[in-house]
């Protein structure tokens, strides 16, 4: 029973339920994985991911209607037109939720080799690339970093409905 003066956010009018409707499945996930590591050609995630045709085929459509991908059309010659899946901003934008799902895995579930796969800083030439791993880190506003979860709340938004 809620305590009397608090009103609670309506959790059915929620961003992270949202994003799970869109990406919250195995294979989507890892569909964008691929394609941001270069992917881009159905074929391509058949092969790396091991998934069959059809359900590669279900997740990259619904990839598409949900925006996070966008196919663009190209021809080899002497070859029907076929289809590239490109990831759109919004689908970029998901790299760091891709980093924080390995760093937990790394942390959680790696062999005792330790994590199969390390996130490191490059760039498009030498010049910027040093090599170093990359890890998330947590800030606010104020410029504070590195917070443990326990200083790490929910709270209200702008979006919020009460029950």
């Amino acid at each position: 029973m809620a305590e009397q003066g608090i009103r609670r956010v309506d959790p059915s009018n929620c961003s992270m339920a949202r994003a799970l409707s869109v990406v919250g499945e195995r294979w989507s996930l890892l569909i964008v994985r691929e394609a941001v590591d270069g992917a881009t050609r159905f074929g391509e995630f058949r092969a790396r991911l091991g998934i069959a045709s059809n359900l590669l085929s279900t997740r990259l459509d619904g990839l598409v209607a949900t925006g996070v991908m966008h196919r663009a059309p190209y021809q080899e010659p002497g070859d029907r037109q076929r289809y590239e899946y490109r990831l759109t901003e919004q689908g970029l934008a998901l790299r760091p939720t891709l980093m924080a799902l390995l760093e937990w895995g790394d942390t959680y579930l790696a062999d005792e080799a330790g994590p199969p796969v390390v996130v490191r800083h490059g760039g498009p030439d030498e010049e910027h690339r040093c090599d170093e791993p990359v890890t998330l880190v947590l800030e606010c506003a104020a410029g504070h970093t590195h917070l443990p979860s326990n200083e790490v709340y929910r709270a209200p938004g702008p979006g919020a409905r009460f029950l």
